[in-house]
């Protein structure tokens, strides 16, 4: 049976659904509504009609107890069941869902926390990207990526000095038409009703925020082409490309890459800008890989004169070499692919590069990455400029001088604190950084 909290929406009707979960007292609470009908026009949204509005005469709202006889109805239960023990495992706040039936849109808000985010005097009181996926993708697994990137978000607001809180749209739909007014609206109206500022993540083109701003639709969608502080891409590399540096200082007493050779994975919006860091930094050889051939093949033809070959893909993190960078794909460290690392150095912007839901199993992969006598800080520390960057555009209107002033500042310092802080307390800086904001985020 397929498995889905979008059959019991479909199947009555409904539009929306809110999972809400209480880490202190483990306390569930479940909501369901039909809250518009389905010719509604959200081409409409903040033009005619504004959010809180009434958008049915006929709506329909279900307590917790009817949400689950729903679920059972349709087969469900033991799967509503499974997610909420996501939540549980990462101590999330829950889930907001939006279903648009007229073109299948399933929409899902992944909210880890709130906390840091409730008095900051802005509509957004989280923040965290939007990403889409194919229907081909088995649902849980767009959860399980939703939440582990939802929960990275909060711990990368603290590392950013940002008032927010942390979360994560994922979007499974078809390639996004930015002439849809219709769709546009709808994810302009998904987003405000969760009072999430986000920039548009993998498979959403850049241009989604510059639309979003100049029909009237959200002011909350942030990193478009035309935003003074430029795309998210360039910031994120070069924030990771400073963490870099002072993890060799830290190491070897020399702020350079200069003579080492680079396996980086991932040449997409932050991964190129990250091998052009690499190369005008003085690397040896530069070996790269992307599930793109072309797109390779690209990066080598427009940086000639340096060291650089390609690799398969399968290949990429177990070159022998200095430094890896893994810029694509999260997941990827798992006890089998830890076993097989063969450098000195993991840094890189990939998102949840440990294979975790949980932060105690991320702790306990870094732990494994150390005793291979390799120096890595999990990511979300040093891979923030880009919220950073969106925040630098929402809340201070921005731009690319006042952005760099801040990335050099707080991805330098926090990679300091985090590498010393580790070395005294005899842990590894994955779980240093843990301790560092436990007590922001759970107390």
């Amino acid at each position: 049976m397929e498995k889905s909290l979008f059959i019991p929406l479909r199947e009555e009707g409904l539009t929306t659904m809110r999972i809400r979960y209480d880490f202190k007292t483990g306390a569930v609470r479940l909501y369901a509504a039909k809250e518009w009908e389905p010719d509604h026009d959200f081409a409409g949204y903040n033009h005619t009609w504004w959010i809180d509005g009434i958008y049915t005469e006929d709506a329909r709202f279900l307590n917790t107890k009817e949400v689950w006889a729903l679920f059972e109805k349709y087969g469900q239960k033991e799967y509503l069941e499974e997610v909420l023990d996501l939540l549980r495992a990462g101590k999330h706040f829950g889930i907001d869902i939006y279903y648009y039936d007229k073109y299948d849109i399933r929409y899902m808000m992944n909210e880890h926390s709130r906390k840091l985010g409730l008095l900051n005097k802005s509509h957004a009181i989280m923040a965290g990207g939007i990403r889409r996926h194919t229907y081909a993708e088995p649902e849980i697994e767009v959860i399980i990526d939703g939440l582990n990137l939802g929960r990275g978000m909060s711990f990368k607001n603290i590392a950013g000095h940002l008032p927010f809180g942390g979360c994560k749209a994922t979007v499974t739909m078809d390639e996004l038409d930015l002439n849809n007014m219709e769709i546009m609206g709808f994810l302009a109206f998904a987003l405000d009703s969760c009072r999430d500022m986000t920039g548009p993540d993998m498979n959403f083109p850049v241009e989604m925020s510059d639309v979003m701003i100049e029909q009237g639709y959200s002011m909350q969608y942030t990193g478009g082409v035309k935003a003074k502080t430029g795309p998210t891409g360039t910031p994120t590399a070069y924030g990771v490309y400073l963490a870099l540096l002072e993890a060799i200082n830290f190491q070897e007493g020399v702020r350079s890459v200069a003579g080492k050779s680079v396996s980086l994975s991932g040449l997409g919006a932050v991964g190129w800008y990250m091998g052009e860091y690499l190369l005008e930094g003085g690397v040896s050889k530069l070996i790269v890989s992307d599930i793109n051939e072309d797109v390779v093949q690209k990066f080598i033809a427009e940086h000639p004169g340096h060291d650089i070959v390609s690799c398969p893909v399968s290949e990429a993190l177990f070159q022998e070499v200095d430094i890896l960078s893994p810029c694509a794909i999260g997941g990827i460290f798992t006890d089998e692919t830890i076993a097989k690392l063969n450098c000195k150095y993991i840094f890189g912007s990939c998102n949840n590069g440990l294979r975790a839901s949980s932060q105690e199993e991320e702790i306990r992969l870094a732990k494994l990455i150390a005793d291979r006598g390799i120096l890595y800080q999990v990511e979300w520390w040093h891979n923030t400029a880009g919220v950073i960057c969106g925040a630098e555009e929402y809340l201070f209107d921005g731009d690319e001088a006042s952005l760099r002033a801040k990335v050099e500042e707080i991805m330098t310092a926090n990679t300091i604190l985090s590498l010393n802080g580790a070395k005294e307390q005899g842990i590894t800086p994955t779980e240093f950084v843990y301790k560092y904001c436990e007590d922001l985020l759970y107390k």
